[in-house]
């Protein structure tokens, strides 16, 4: 019998396939899991009430799983919705980074309660694999949240954020993001979370950080965790758990640092993983 208490994976890339949806044998493997004592923890960039639904429907509410959101700014018990962890920017910091991204051709998101607040509604694309993307579409999306329009974010977001997203063309914040985190890169986090997404989180926040906020004074041990991932942001917690494991899909940066390689988002990876590891 495996020691693995807990199973921490990302989301986009990683538990889902490329449609967004969680296959029926990862889904059972998860459920089955959690059966057997395990707690399930989703670890994404996505903002929480982009973890809800997927929670639900591993039954995570039901035992207890928890959501690490905001690429870890956030930790939320989806059973009792009670926050554990909460580390924002200060005001302060998030008016800065937004009023500096008005020199950048890229699309800044921030969200407050059930709203993703942006620039312009219709100007929603980037260029992406040679072809236009709605990259709001896509983030308003998969965080279930209604739109509205803000002319100045920056003089709007008189309050603490977990996270600024922006959005550009990949090869267009290859060339500018040092740019962009120049004036941040000692006071804040500041990180790609797809080659079209850079983001901005507090200092020193990453997946890893979260984990072992919360879950070392629960009583678990890194040795009992395992965590799956496919991007740079899943780096930390990749290494923190005790077996790390990369997606085949995941970025080479990930697979060098992480103890395995499982499949693909496409053919089960999580599943056919932990088939060696939960009996």
């Amino acid at each position: 019998m495996s020691n693995i208490k807990v199973i921490i994976m990302d989301v986009d890339g990683t538990l889902t396939n490329d449609k967004k949806i969680i296959t029926e044998k990862t889904k059972n493997a998860l459920i089955q899991a959690q059966k057997s004592g395990v707690i399930l923890i989703l670890a994404s960039g996505r903002p929480t009430s982009g973890l809800m639904n997927f929670a639900k429907e591993l039954k995570m509410n039901e035992n207890h799983g928890l959501l690490v959101s905001y690429n870890g700014s956030k930790v939320v018990d989806c059973e009792t919705n009670k926050v554990l962890f909460n580390e924002t920017m200060s005001v302060e910091q998030g008016q800065a980074v937004l009023e500096h991204m008005k020199k950048f051709d890229v699309k800044p998101m921030i969200d407050k309660g059930e709203y993703m607040y942006i620039n312009d509604v219709f100007n929603n694309e980037i260029q992406y694999k040679g072809s236009p993307f709605n990259i709001i579409q896509y983030e308003s999306r998969n965080g279930r949240f209604k739109l509205c329009e803000k002319d100045d974010l920056a003089a709007f977001a008189d309050y603490a954020l977990n996270k600024i997203l922006t959005a550009g063309t990949p090869e267009y914040l290859k060339t500018h993001y040092k740019e962009m985190m120049e004036p941040f890169k000692d006071t804040l986090n500041c990180v790609f979370t797809a080659d079209f997404f850079f983001e901005f989180t507090a200092k020193g926040i990453d997946k890893a950080k979260a984990l072992d906020t919360v879950l070392i004074p629960m009583g678990y041990k890194k040795e009992e965790m395992i965590a799956f991932g496919d991007g740079h942001n899943d780096a930390s917690m990749v290494k923190y758990a005790g077996i790390g494991v990369a997606m085949a899909n995941a970025v080479d940066a990930l697979k060098e640092v992480a103890n395995e390689v499982t499949l693909s988002n496409e053919e089960d990876g999580i599943a056919h993983t932990l088939s060696k590891y939960i009996k």
